[in-house]
């Protein structure tokens, strides 16, 4: 239902796109019941950290990501 509901929200305020991801090992189960698909598949990152734009490691590194997007 949340899935549903920010889609609706998107598009009321104008959104042509909503994206989410997924990590490795989830299995996207309610995306799928929600009728989101499957758009790309990432590879894992070695972090989030760059010189211009400093990150703390999360412990989200090195897991591969599946992109969602809404119907």
């Amino acid at each position: 239902m949340l899935y549903g509901a920010a889609w609706r929200a998107a598009k009321a305020l104008g959104y042509r796109r909503l994206i989410t991801y997924t990590q490795d090992g989830e299995s996207g189960g309610s995306l799928r019941g929600a009728g989101w698909r499957v758009i790309a598949r990432r590879p894992p990152r070695p972090g989030w950290h760059t010189p211009s734009r400093p990150r703390t490691p999360r412990g989200t590194e090195h897991i591969a990501r599946t992109l969602w997007q809404a119907p």
